[in-house]
């Protein structure tokens, strides 16, 4: 098959998960077609089949990509020393790693429900890891009596959760820097887990 001219696997593959990325966020999974998707990039629909296999294939591996990228980003970090420092990294890490990403996250979040239960499981695998991060360091705290926590998975679900919530108001140029934002947020952090 011919490719169309001036495309290029290098640069057509990256627009097209682009382009799904923006669509997906904007519009929904479900309402989002290969057509579409074809549009916005400038290719023919069935030039999207030479980069990726079906529309279901492209939402898992930009989760997929999603989810890498951020277990990396969090493994690189040094590590904090106690629980405390350790937790207040975590913090500053997830707040900054995300706004930086806000389809990814929504994505990550919103579409988990389109995915077909092999592909689910393998997202949700990536996800448990890195609550586990956070329930760990939740432990360790705990077990060194920094943390009074009923329950740490309950307590790591919300502290994520938490943190989330600031990619859906956060704006730069709005009332507090980020830097302010992410001091309140590990305030509020420290208070819901400290002995």
């Amino acid at each position: 098959m011919a490719r169309t001219q001036g495309s290029h696997s290098d640069i057509t593959g990256p627009r097209i998960r682009e382009a799904a990325l923006g669509l997906f966020a904007r519009h929904g999974y479900a309402a989002v077609s290969m057509r579409q998707i074809a549009k916005e990039v400038g290719v023919q629909a069935g030039a999207l089949y030479n980069y990726t296999p079906d529309k279901q294939s492209l939402l898992f591996r930009l989760m997929r990509d999603h989810m890498q990228d951020l277990l990396a980003a969090y493994k690189a970090l040094e590590d904090g020393g106690d629980p405390q420092d350790t937790l207040r990294r975590f913090v500053g890490f997830h707040i900054r790693f995300h706004l930086q990403r806000p389809d990814e996250v929504f994505i990550a979040y919103m579409e988990l429900r389109n995915l077909t239960p092999d592909n689910f499981a393998e997202i949700e695998d990536l996800r448990r890891a890195y609550e586990n991060s956070l329930e760990g360091i939740l432990n360790n705290g705990q077990k060194v009596g920094l943390f009074s926590i009923s329950d740490t998975k309950i307590a790591t679900l919300a502290v994520i959760a938490m943190l989330n919530g600031v990619m859906t108001w956060y704006r730069a140029g709005g009332r507090l820097s980020l830097d302010e934002v992410e001091q309140i947020y590990w305030d509020m952090v420290r208070r819901a887990v400290t002995a």
